[in-house]
């Protein structure tokens, strides 16, 4: 542990999700079980191998950032800004930001403007090169969201986006962690935002075979280590947390959710899509985390796992959660939200950050739900089906991602002290 860097405080959580638009909503639809999948409405996917998804439903990007700015932003841009202006309201903050030099902004993305893409193409095949528009390459380019939630925000300090698959919202709020920790701003806006409900967004996760095709029951096709699992389920939104250097939220009397304690990173070194079967990159990170955290395994109370509902993920990452924590890892509390609000890929560090930050405010873990019938090599406690009161003091929240990304947050219970 490093004891000479600064204090960082979370004061404040964003969403907008496939269960809700906005935190509380998809807090209460977390902890009731729901499930924000069903048939994809967004376009026409009757051909499709899966046709369902996890869609944010009525989100009017209009009526929430206006007519003419949605023209110039991809939806996962949109998601970004809104669920951004909430977390900003939550932490007690309004816009433009005093001293917005010291305020910073890091959101990341794994895949982007697809919809604006996609759209584009289409017109240039149709119409050629005059019917492209001028505001093509700044809705598609995953920086753009976080500019334009600095520009609205007017946070003028470190600008930047994290762009590494499912690990991206996870690995941008351990930048923005660290750039707090070590001085350069007071204040980072951060999370993760994706929109991939496209037709080559689902078309492609259907040839890598990697997402389920339950089509026949849909809202239970995320089942994270359940032995019927056949794949994930593509979601998509946002989930942005504010952080500030401790001393400074406190001067604010801002409300302190939680402290982050603790971020490891880490590369598996081995294959684009799966990880190796000894789980040693997860490994890595997970006791890195700990490490920076100065915390032992069984001061750890509950896990927010990256738990896709793919085979291999679900598999190799309990066992590297055996491999770290032990005896103690009997006595975790474990659980996918995935199961409810799909995969959103680079926004789901983000999601499920926050999610881990109203796990400790409220003391109570989520479910992992539809887990009926539990593979016999994922044998912790997956907290199933239904939410629990429990003592939770800190959370550590797992995001892994292709290319072999790995990345784990850790959060505590703010003391007073």
């Amino acid at each position: 542990m490093i004891n000479n860097r600064k204090r960082v405080a979370v004061t404040g959580v964003g969403l907008v999700t496939p269960l809700g638009l906005n935190r509380e909503d998809t807090w209460n639809s977390v902890l009731a079980g729901n499930s924000g999948v069903a048939e994809i409405t967004r376009f026409d996917a009757s051909e499709f191998p899966t046709r369902f998804a996890a869609e944010v439903k009525g989100f009017d990007p209009v009526e929430l950032v206006g007519v003419k700015d949605s023209r110039k932003m991809d939806r996962f841009m949109s998601f970004a800004v809104v669920a951004s202006n909430e977390a900003l309201e939550h932490a007690g903050l309004k816009t433009p930001l005093e001293n917005g030099d010291r305020a910073g902004v890091i959101i990341g993305s794994g895949i982007g403007g697809f919809e604006t893409i996609e759209r584009e193409v289409r017109k240039f095949i149709k119409g050629g090169p005059r019917k492209i528009s001028p505001f093509f390459i700044p809705a598609a380019i995953i920086n753009e969201a976080s500019g334009q939630v600095s520009i609205r925000a007017g946070a003028a300090g470190p600008n930047s986006a994290t762009v590494t698959a499912c690990a991206a919202g996870s690995h941008a709020i351990g930048d923005a962690y660290r750039i707090i920790q070590r001085g350069d701003a007071d204040l980072m806006i951060t999370g993760g935002a994706e929109a991939p409900i496209t037709p080559l967004g689902i078309g492609g996760f259907s040839a890598l075979r990697a997402i389920s095709s339950r089509n026949d029951d849909p809202e239970r096709a995320s089942r994270p280590f359940d032995r019927d699992r056949d794949g994930f389920v593509v979601g998509e939104g946002a989930g942005i947390l504010i952080l500030e250097e401790l001393e400074s939220a406190l001067k604010r009397s801002a409300p302190i959710l939680a402290e982050i304690v603790g971020h490891g990173m880490s590369g598996d070194a081995f294959h684009i899509t799966l990880p190796p079967e000894d789980g040693r990159g997860i490994i890595r990170t997970m006791k890195l985390t700990l490490d920076e955290a100065g915390m032992s395994p069984d001061q750890v109370d509950y896990i927010n796992a990256h738990g896709t509902s793919t085979i291999p993920n679900d598999r190799i990452e309990t066992a590297a959660v055996k491999k770290v924590f032990g005896d103690h890892s009997r006595k975790l509390l474990v659980s996918s939200t995935k199961s409810m609000t799909g995969h959103l890929l680079g926004a789901a560090g983000g999601l499920e950050a926050g999610l881990s930050v109203l796990a400790i405010r409220d003391q109570v873990a989520p479910p992992t739900t539809n887990l009926e019938n539990p593979d016999p090599d994922c044998d912790l406690d997956y907290v199933p089906n239904e939410a629990r009161k429990a003592v939770i003091k800190s959370v550590l929240s797992n995001s892994f991602g292709f290319g072999g990304t790995n990345a784990s947050l850790m959060f505590k219970i703010y003391d007073g002290k």
